[in-house]
């Protein structure tokens, strides 16, 4: 008698669709700063449902790559396609400027790391819920103070604050205002610049139980720079690990921080384990 039997077995990463076109596409993208590499070649794919990690330390591109993929940065050479809804893929900085305006408003949301980049502060919460609705042309008012009441919700914020200010609210819930701000036109992307830095460990644990879930729910695919690898873990499916401007490992994630084989990859999950 076998001691283990495997008929037929099967194993699939979620969110990884590699049979499917890619929904966004960087091909030898590279920043200069006058003469200094921003990032350098840097080429990968996006899936539908996928979030892509992009890790490493300070000044090691992964924001200018971040800015470039979402039309934020023009790069100085290279190509980044984004698969649209209706004509298939296009170089996002081939299309005319109000066509890419329409995806950033639309298919795409950008959620920053300072909440007060990303929000109005002289308006009200759910203004600033309501303010992207009507710039797809959402117009009546009682429909919309509803998506805004619906989205406070999802993002665990009190509904009975929407007509407060943002400045009156704490750094983590601007920051959850920023993020419904971003979904509530139903994004198929979503680009984030350290959407956890500069909170409090209780709070970052909470939002990012929160992103994980609408994240999922949503079916997003999402770009999450980071330099803290347990924000990585938490939501990424595969990574990219950055110095100098250029990826020096990518892969899926728990085998990049479990088995790192670059050694800047080594020294990083290193001195997360032995600070």
């Amino acid at each position: 008698m076998a001691v283990l039997r495997c008929n037929a077995l099967q194993l699939r990463y979620t969110g990884m669709m590699p049979k499917a076109p890619p929904l966004l596409s960087a091909r030898g993208v590279t920043k200069f700063y006058g003469g200094i590499p921003g990032c350098r070649d840097v080429s990968f794919d996006i899936w539908p449902g996928e979030v892509l990690g992009i890790v490493g330390e300070s000044g090691s591109g992964k924001t200018t790559v971040l800015n470039c993929i979402s039309a934020r940065l023009e790069p100085t050479s290279g190509t980044v396609e984004y698969a649209t809804r209706h004509d298939g893929p296009a170089d996002i900085y081939r299309i005319s400027e109000p066509v890419r305006r329409l995806l950033m408003r639309t298919d795409w949301g950008f959620v920053h790391q300072n909440p007060r980049d990303g929000l109005r502060m002289e308006v009200s919460a759910g203004a600033n819920i309501g303010e992207r609705l009507m710039a797809v042309g959402a117009r009546h008012y009682g429909n919309i103070r509803q998506a805004a009441t619906d989205w406070l919700d999802k993002v665990e914020m009190d509904t009975g604050r929407m007509d407060d200010l943002p400045f009156t609210f704490s750094g983590g819930m601007q920051q959850r205002l920023q993020i419904a701000r971003n979904l509530v036109t139903a994004p198929r992307i979503v680009f984030m610049d350290e959407p956890t830095g500069g909170l409090d460990v209780s709070v970052q644990a909470r939002l990012l139980d929160l992103l994980r879930g609408l994240v999922s729910d949503l079916g997003l695919a999402a770009v999450i720079v980071t330099h803290d690898l347990a924000v990585a873990r938490l939501l990424s499916h595969r990574l990219l690990v950055m110095r100098r401007g250029e990826i020096v490992e990518a892969g899926l994630t728990d085998q990049v921080l479990d088995d790192p084989q670059h050694p800047y990859s080594q020294l990083l999950v290193s001195s997360v384990l032995h600070p």
